[in-house]
C-alpha cells in the first residue's frame, strides 16, 4: 500500500525509489502494473489535454475553444440564410432606412423645396414645442385612458374564452366556437365600425327595437363619455379571437398528469382551474402584458380616425390622431418627427418597466434577468 502511494504522488518513480522499467520488469508484476497504470493515466491527462472523441468516435480539437469556425458554419448554413435573405431585406427597407429620416426632427424640415439636405437644423426647438403645447399634454392622458380602459376590459376576456373552451370536450364544437371568434380579426376596421354603427347607431337595430316598445332610443355612436368603452367593445369583438389561440396553446403545453392528481386529491373543477390551469398560464400573461404595456401610445389609428368626427377631438383624440392632423396634414413633419421619437422613447420606457415588474413577480417577461 505503501509503494503504492509513492507511485501516485511521485509517477516519474517507482516504489523503491529507482526508475522504472522499460518493459515493466525487474520490480516486478506489481511495479509494472503500477507504472503501466501511471502511463495510462498521464496518456488520459494529455488525451483530455488535447482531443476530445465524442460518441461517433470523431475526435475535437481541445484548442479550438470556438467550435466550428464561422466559414463553416457559413458553408453548412448557406441554404437557411439564402431563404432568410428577402425577409432580411423587407426588414431593412421598411424599417431600418426609414429611422434615418428621424433627423428631420431636429431640423426646420422643408418638404417642398429644400429637402432633409437643404434644411437647417434647429437642434431640439422642434422637442421644446411639443413640451410647451398643452394640448399634446392633453392628447397623451386621454390616450393613456382609452388604453388603461382597454386594458382591463379587454385583456381577461381572451382568457376567460380560452378558459371556456379548454372545459367543452367535443373536439368538434371547440373548433366551430374558435373559428366564430376568430373570424372578425381578419374584418377591416372600416367593415368593424359600421356593423356597430349598425347596432349601436341612433338609426341602428337596438334603437330602433326599443322605439318600436315605447321606450326612448340612444345612439352610443356619437356619445363622448361613452368613446373608450365603445372602442374597447370593437377591440374585444375583432381581436379576441387572435388572443384566444395563443393562451389554447399555451394549455395545450400542460401536463394532463396536473390535473389527474388535483382531481386525485379532491380538487374540483374550479380548484383545478386556479391551482394548475392558471399557474401554467402566468408566463404567457406576463409577456403578453408587458408586449401590451409596451404598445399603450399604439391605439388602432384607423379605428379612432373612423369615429373621431362622430364623438369630437376632445373624446377621441389620441397621438397618432393629433401628430396626423398638427404635423402631418399641416406640413410641420419637424413636429411630428419630434412627437414620433418622443412615442418610441416612451414606449420603450414601458417596456422596461413592465419587465422589470414581472421580474419581480417572478416571471421571465420579454427577457430573462442576467
Amino acid at each position: 500500500m505503501k509503494s503504492r502511494a509513492t507511485v501516485a504522488a511521485d509517477p516519474d518513480r517507482t516504489a523503491g525509489g529507482a526508475s522504472a522499467p522499460a518493459g515493466g520488469s525487474g520490480a516486478g508484476d506489481g511495479d509494472g502494473g503500477e507504472t503501466r497504470s501511471v502511463r495510462a493515466g498521464r496518456s488520459r491527462a494529455g488525451g483530455a489535454r488535447g482531443s476530445r472523441t465524442d460518441k461517433g468516435g470523431r475526435a475535437d480539437s481541445g484548442r479550438r475553444t470556438g467550435g466550428i469556425t464561422w466559414r463553416q458554419r457559413l458553408r453548412r448554413d448557406r441554404t437557411l440564410i439564402l431563404m432568410t435573405m428577402p425577409a432580411i431585406a423587407l426588414l431593412l427597407i421598411f424599417n431600418y432606412i426609414p429611422l434615418l429620416g428621424n433627423i428631420v426632427a431636429f431640423q426646420d424640415y422643408d418638404v417642398y423645396d429644400l429637402g432633409i439636405t437643404g434644411s437647417p437644423f434647429v437642434g431640439f426647438d422642434n422637442f421644446t414645442r411639443i413640451f410647451e403645447d398643452y394640448r399634446f399634454w392633453e392628447v397623451l392622458v386621454n390616450t393613456l385612458v382609452i388604453f388603461v380602459t382597454q386594458l382591463v376590459l379587454f385583456f381577461p376576456i381572451p382568457i376567460a374564452i380560452a378558459l371556456l373552451l379548454n372545459t367543452i370536450m367535443s373536439a368538434r364544437v371547440r373548433a366551430w366556437v374558435q373559428a366564430v371568434v376568430y373570424l372578425p380579426h381578419f374584418f377591416s376596421w372600416v367593415l368593424v365600425v359600421t356593423v356597430f354603427q349598425q347596432m349601436f347607431g341612433g338609426a341602428g337595430l337596438v334603437a330602433q327595437w326599443l322605439r318600436e316598445r315605447g321606450h326612448e332610443g340612444f345612439d352610443l355612436m356619437t356619445d363622448p363619455g361613452f368613446f373608450k368603452f365603445l372602442v374597447s367593445a370593437q377591440a374585444v369583438w375583432k381581436d379576441a379571437g387572435w388572443g384566444v389561440i395563443v393562451f389554447l396553446a399555451a394549455l395545450a403545453a400542460v401536463n394532463t398528469d396536473l390535473y389527474e392528481a388535483a382531481a386525485v386529491d379532491g380538487a374540483g373543477r374550479w380548484r383545478r382551474m386556479w391551482h394548475v390551469t392558471l399557474p401554467a398560464l402566468r408566463p404567457v400573461i406576463a409577456l403578453l402584458l408587458v408586449l401590451r404595456v409596451g404598445s399603450a401610445l399604439n391605439l388602432d389609428f384607423e379605428q379612432i380616425l373612423l369615429q373621431r368626427d362622430q364623438v369630437g377631438a376632445g373624446a377621441s383624440e389620441i397621438l397618432d390622431t393629433y401628430i396626423w392632423w398638427t404635423g402631418i396634414k399641416t406640413g410641420d413633419f419637424g413636429y411630428a418627427a419630434a412627437a414620433g421619437i418622443f412615442k418610441g422613447l416612451f414606449s420603450v420606457a414601458m417596456v422596461l418597466g413592465a419587465n422589470k415588474v414581472a421580474h419581480m413577480l417572478g416571471e421571465q417577461g420579454v427577457y430573462s434577468k442576467k
